[in-house]
C-alpha cells in the first residue's frame, strides 16, 4: 500500500516534494493544495489533484501524510497546528529559536486531534541537528561548530530584494577558511559572528538607482548583513540569471572534544552537505519524514516530534531485516 502523500504550497519546496515522491516507490502524490488559482497551476504528477487550500479538510480521510511548504515567517506557525487537526502533518520550520514555542502549539493540537506533526525538519534544523546530538553524546568534552554554505541564503536574498531600487538579487553565505582549519586543527577557538562568515550579494539595480546609497543600506542592515564582512556587486539581471539562477547550499557541523584521563587524546567529528538544490534537498528529507509520521501514527502514536525523536529505521522503506543486512 502506498502511503497517500499531499503537498500544501507549491513553490520550490512544493515541487521539490513532488519530484522527492517520484523516487520513493512506497508513496504516491494525492493532492497539491495552493492559494492561487488552481486551474492557473501546473504540475508534473497527472494523477494528483490540484485544489485550493481551502478545500483541504474535505481530503482528511484521502491524505495520509500532509507536507507543509509554506515559509517560517507566517506561514507554518499558523498552518502547522491547524493542519495537524485533520492531518499527520511535516514542516520545516526553521526559525531556531522559536522550535520550543512552535513545538508546544503543534503539540497541543496534535494530540486533541490524536496525529502526529513532524516539525523543523531539513538540513538545519534537521539533519545537523542529529549531528549536533551525535556530538554532544560521544564527546560530552568538547565544543560545536556549525558552518553554513557556501550557498544561497534566501532569506537574505529576499531582505536584499525588499530595499527600494533592487529589482533583483542572491546573496551568498560563505564560511571562513581560516576558521574552518582553526576548528579541524583542534584548537577549540572561539570566534565572534563576524569571524565565522563572510556574505556576498549580487544585486540587480532599478533603472536611476543610487547604488552607493544601496551599498549603505544592505551593509548596516540589522539582524542580516552588519554583523558580517559583506561585499556587494552589482550586476545586470542577464549575469545574475545566467551565473546565479540555481539554489546551491549546504554547510559542516563539527564536534572537537577529547577523551582520556587527562584529556589526552583530541578527535574531531565532521558531517558535510554540499547541495546543488536547496529545496530539493529539503524535500528529500521532509519524505523520509513523512515515512516515519505514518509509521508513527500506524503505532498510536500522536503528539509533535523532531527530527531528534524518530528512530533512523523509520525513515527508511527498507525493513529491518534489509537494514540490518545491508547497512549495519
Amino acid at each position: 500500500m502506498s502511503i497517500r502523500v499531499g503537498i500544501l504550497g507549491y513553490g520550490n519546496l512544493g515541487r521539490g516534494v513532488e519530484c522527492a515522491i517520484r523516487q520513493n516507490e512506497d508513496m504516491e502524490l494525492a493532492a497539491v493544495f495552493t492559494r492561487r488559482d488552481p486551474s492557473a497551476l501546473s504540475i508534473l504528477t497527472e494523477s494528483a489533484a490540484v485544489c485550493s487550500v481551502a478545500d483541504a479538510p474535505a481530503w482528511k480521510d484521502r491524505i495520509d501524510v500532509m507536507i507543509l511548504c509554506g515559509g517560517s515567517a507566517t506561514d507554518l506557525p499558523e498552518q502547522t497546528p491547524e493542519y495537524v487537526k485533520y492531518f499527520h502533518v511535516i514542516d520545516s520550520f526553521d526559525t531556531h529559536a522559536r522550535i520550543p514555542e512552535h513545538y508546544a502549539n503543534v503539540d497541543a493540537a496534535a494530540k486533541e486531534s490524536s496525529h502526529v506533526g513532524i516539525i523543523s525538519v531539513g538540513w538545519d534544523p534537521g539533519m545537523f541537528s542529529l549531528n549536533r546530538l551525535f556530538g554532544n553524546a560521544l564527546l560530552p568534552e568538547g565544543k560545536d561548530y556549525t558552518f553554513w554554505g557556501k550557498g544561497v541564503s534566501q532569506g537574505h536574498s529576499d531582505a536584499l530584494r525588499r530595499i527600494e531600487g533592487v529589482k533583483d538579487a542572491k546573496q551568498y553565505t560563505i564560511p571562513v577558511e581560516s576558521a574552518l582549519e582553526a576548528v579541524r586543527s583542534g584548537e577549540n577557538p572561539e570566534f565572534s559572528t563576524r569571524e565565522k562568515h563572510t556574505r556576498e550579494c549580487f544585486v540587480v539595480l532599478e533603472e536611476g538607482a543610487d547604488a552607493a546609497k544601496i551599498e549603505e543600506e544592505i551593509k548596516n542592515m540589522p539582524n542580516y548583513f552588519a554583523d558580517y564582512d559583506t561585499t556587494v556587486h552589482f550586476i545586470s539581471q542577464e549575469e545574475l540569471q545566467t551565473k546565479h539562477g540555481g539554489i546551491p547550499h549546504g554547510g559542516f557541523v563539527l564536534r572537537s572534544g577529547a577523551t582520556g584521563m587527562e584529556k589526552e587524546n583530541r578527535h574531531l567529528i565532521e558531517y558535510r552537505l554540499k547541495l546543488d538544490s536547496n529545496p530539493e534537498f529539503t524535500s528529500s528529507v521532509l519524505i523520509a519524514y513523512a515515512r516515519a509520521a505514518y509509521r508513527l501514527a500506524e503505532e498510536g502514536q500522536s503528539g509533535c516530534k523532531t527530527v531528534l525523536d524518530i528512530p533512523p529505521a523509520y525513515l527508511s522503506a527498507k525493513s529491518g531485516e534489509e537494514l540490518r543486512a545491508e547497512l549495519l
